[in-house]
């Protein structure tokens, strides 16, 4: 429930400072005074967008801020899951625009998102102006209400989930088609490369150890004679290396007697003769290695041809990526061979998950079936006392393919008397009694959907008399049902039902134009109500008019 509004530098408002209370409300006030200007403050909180242009001129920024009571909701978890305090007696969402264009949203306190503040707003308060009787035009909403009358969460969330998993089945299974066709066009294609990798035999690690190969042969009699010119050096009869050293180790045996120093220098002489000695025989081997074979250095450069030939046909550089085209290859050649299988298997999976969704869907018919006939028996019994005695209304439900919401459509059927045909609403009824029945839809659902708030603007539009006493009792009745029903109206009928009664007025000051809002006190009550019956000279008989309206003596 709304307990406090506050608004400042927000169009013609400089600052408002509003207490609501519980139970059937009105807002009166003449054509311009600004009632608009304090709904469109409001649907800045619900997350409306906003627009720097609404801030009072002069103003460096707009402030809108609401109290909700929400004790009597269940509104905990919309707090738990985005992480908010809670409070649920007071409950305070701020909007905050700047001239620069930039706006914050907070509940309380805590900066959010707009989504998020339109979340909440959605479940705080339901704003019903005139435009929303086009809402008898479409099919969601006439569908929509029956679904709250019928309470059938439960099997829309089921039909939902099955809809969902047909779909994904039937998108796989076009694809899958469509991959396949695609296959087949290219079969032909895809097994001759298929074919060309295969007989290439290729192996992990195959073109780094032939183009070793083709260097080494390539180079033999440099590598040779290098390696020979090295082995000689090294180990040639006494004159090599390792035979000097040896020599040079023995000679130093003989002194280690007289020069102590010498055996260590013996030590690293014999590590170095046994380092060098096994170089010499890792070269000698080398040595052996190395041949000069025409015929193998044709085969090796013929197969590195064969694999570069390959990489640049399919535009890569290495054997690793060959293989995994021709794995890919392999897949895709074995999809065409089991494709029948796999197909079959999809359009199988397709076949059933539509038989579930079926069953869902006709489960959420019935569901919609008998709240169709509630709704018809509810729209009679409130639409007879609004002033149309031979009111037919009836709800007519066909069957249409599966979709997103189930497979019924749905349409609202009215004729005001016995002799007109039963039409779409839209298409018959007058502004008035379109009126009339988006008020009963409102009042009908509104003990299904617990909203705290409820405002309704304007929504006598085209109605007057003992009608408009009957849409009146209708709301205070609302009201009167554990929340809050608020009515901008223009008829002293509606507006002498309210239990609490709101004045919206527009001001000229030095300062410049200025909307202000008040809370009437009894006596000021029947000097508005007197207004809206007679004009601005107000006369005695409009004060006793007025009187009777509130009941008083």
């Amino acid at each position: 429930m709304l307990k406090h509004l506050y608004i400042k530098n927000f169009t013609l408002i400089d600052e408002l400072n509003i207490e609501f209370r519980p139970g059937f409300s009105v807002i009166t006030g003449e054509t311009g005074a600004g009632k608009s200007i304090i709904l469109g403050a409001l649907g800045l909180l619900l997350g409306n967008r906003a627009d720097n242009k609404l801030i009072r001129t002069g103003a460096e920024r707009c402030t809108i801020e609401a109290h909700f009571d929400l004790s009597r909701y269940d509104f905990e978890s919309f707090f738990t899951e985005n992480e908010l305090d809670y409070d649920e007696t007071d409950c305070i969402v701020r909007r905050e625009i700047t001239a620069n264009g930039k706006s914050r949203a907070f509940i309380n306190d805590s900066p959010v998102s707009l989504a998020q503040m339109r979340e909440l707003g959605e479940q705080l308060v339901d704003v019903h102006s005139q435009h929303q009787n086009l809402l008898l035009r479409k099919e969601n909403f006439q569908l929509s209400v029956i679904d709250i009358i019928a309470t059938n969460n439960k099997e829309r969330e089921a039909y939902s989930k099955s809809f969902s998993a047909y779909q994904q089945a039937k998108t796989q299974l076009n694809e899958l088609r469509q991959k396949l066709q695609d296959s087949r066009d290219n079969e032909e294609f895809l097994r001759f490369q298929h074919k060309e990798l295969d007989e290439a035999r290729l192996t992990t690690g195959e073109q780094e150890e032939l183009e070793q190969q083709s260097e080494i042969m390539s180079h033999a009699e440099e590598i040779k004679s290098t390696l020979y010119e090295a082995d000689t050096i090294l180990s040639t009869d006494e004159n090599g290396i390792i035979g000097r050293l040896r020599s040079l180790k023995s000679s130093l045996s003989d002194i280690v007697g007289v020069l102590p120093a010498a055996e260590e220098l013996q030590n690293r002489i014999e590590s170095s003769y046994i380092e060098l000695k096994d170089i010499s025989e890792e070269i000698s081997d080398q040595l052996e290695k190395v041949d000069f074979d025409p015929k193998q250095l044709e085969e090796v450069n013929d197969r590195l041809d064969t694999i570069y030939t390959l990489q640049q046909k399919f535009h890569v550089s290495s054997i690793d990526e060959l293989i995994e085209i021709r794995d890919n290859l392999s897949a895709q050649l074995a999809q065409i061979d089991n494709s029948d299988e796999e197909l079959a298997e999809q359009e199988k999976l397709v076949e059933q998950l539509q038989k579930l969704c079926a069953d869902n869907a006709t489960k959420l018919t019935s569901t919609r079936t008998k709240a169709a006939q509630v709704v018809e028996k509810q729209m009679k019994k409130r639409l007879v006392p609004l002033g149309i005695p031979n009111v037919r209304f009836e709800v007519q439900l066909s069957e249409k393919p599966l979709s997103a919401d189930g497979a019924d459509k749905v349409s609202f059927l009215f004729s005001a008397n016995t002799s007109t045909a039963l039409l779409p609403v839209s298409e018959v009824a007058s502004g008035g009694e379109i009126a009339r029945v988006m008020l009963s839809l409102k009042a009908m659902i509104s003990g299904a959907v617990k909203l705290p708030t409820i405002i309704f603007d304007e929504i006598d539009t085209g109605v007057s008399g003992r009608v408009a006493e009957q849409m009146a009792a209708i709301m205070k009745e609302m009201g009167e049902a554990e929340r809050q029903v608020i009515s901008i109206t223009h008829l002293p009928q509606i507006a002498a039902m309210g239990t609490t009664h709101y004045k919206v007025m527009k001001q000229e000051l030095s300062a410049g134009t200025q909307t202000r809002m008040t809370l009437l006190s009894p006596e000021e009550r029947v000097q508005e109500i007197a207004q809206m019956l007679s004009g601005s000279n107000i006369s005695a008989a409009a004060i006793d008019n007025a009187k009777a309206l509130l009941n008083i003596n």
